[in-house]
């Protein structure tokens, strides 16, 4: 009989983690999924939220953890490919992430949660919601890309140098932001963000649009909140419109700088507590319309 060769497990290098000081630098909870050790941090108390990072934002409990963090139970895994999770190599298209993302859910044993994602983890929330409808209690998409949209083609990121990349993200304030950003510091965190790049490339270096998802997003159930910027430099300011115009139970809101400026792609830096708040908002406004409509059915059936 041939032997046949079996897939082998990809685990996490955890000596590392004693070394590491930057700022909101957490050690994650690993568990592993199909082979795979995920990289996760799970804090807070309350419904159940996952976030999905962007294609930067890892390796740190961060501003927006920490808001979401006061009003929930925030897990935030990192993606196959990002932060310190690993990826195989046939983990290379948004349904391989959706497969993941599956077993993740399922491992962690989760239902009816609510799910947020922002800018590329965006993209694959909303993709999430299209093949998996029952499993959210609600969706929150923050300055989201992947649509095919003909008056405003997308940006391409990866002709980007750092710093004209992080200029762009920023609206030109990323400066204020540096101690967040940086974290091993100089040609390590270059490396970092070249091995995510990488990854973000296999899902959407050409085309940088799905442009089936149009049609799919009729598939998608939870109510959706998709939060947008005044000026988003990187994704233009069409996809959040017409996210919302897909969607069929959502609602568009544009979050409005604190300091009378634009705001930026990077809302989940500059605005967290704004962008927790519309979420809190939104679930809750969620809440009243479903308890209203229970009510309004059981006096129908009352009636009858």
């Amino acid at each position: 009989m041939p032997q046949i060769e079996l897939i082998k497990n990809l685990k996490i290098d955890t000596a590392k983690f004693a070394t590491r000081q930057w700022k909101n630098w957490t050690e994650p909870k690993i568990i592993e999924v199909d082979g795979l050790e995920v990289a996760y941090r799970r804090e807070g108390q309350g419904e159940t939220l996952v976030y999905l990072h962007g294609g930067a934002g890892t390796r740190q409990w961060g501003p927006i953890h920490q808001a979401l963090a006061e009003k929930f139970d925030v897990i935030a895994p990192e993606h196959p490919g990002y932060g310190d999770t690993p990826r195989f190599d046939d983990q290379d298209s948004w349904a391989d992430f959706v497969l993941h993302y599956d077993a993740f859910f399922r491992k962690m044993n989760l239902t009816n949660f609510h799910l947020v994602g922002t800018s590329l983890g965006a993209w694959l929330a909303a993709n999430l919601a299209v093949y998996f409808p029952e499993r959210y209690a609600s969706v929150t998409l923050v300055t989201p890309l992947g649509l095919h949209i003909e008056d405003e083609p997308f940006i391409d990121v990866f002709r980007f140098q750092p710093d004209a990349a992080l200029a762009a993200l920023f609206n030109g304030r990323a400066a204020e932001y540096e101690e967040l950003l940086t974290q091993e510091g100089g040609v390590q965190d270059i490396l970092q963000a070249f091995h995510e790049d990488a990854t973000s490339a296999l899902l959407f270096w050409n085309p940088r649009y799905d442009y089936k998802l149009n049609r799919r997003l009729q598939r998608v159930q939870a109510p959706t909140l998709i939060i947008a910027a005044e000026d988003d430099r990187i994704t233009g300011n069409l996809q959040p419109v017409r996210y919302a115009a897909l969607l069929p139970n959502s609602e568009l809101k544009t979050l409005s700088h604190v300091e009378n400026s634009p705001t930026s792609h990077a809302l989940v830096y500059e605005n967290p507590k704004e962008v927790t708040d519309l979420i809190v908002n939104f679930i809750n406004k969620s809440k009243q319309a479903d308890a209203l409509i229970g009510s309004l059915n059981q006096k129908v059936i009352e009636k009858a």
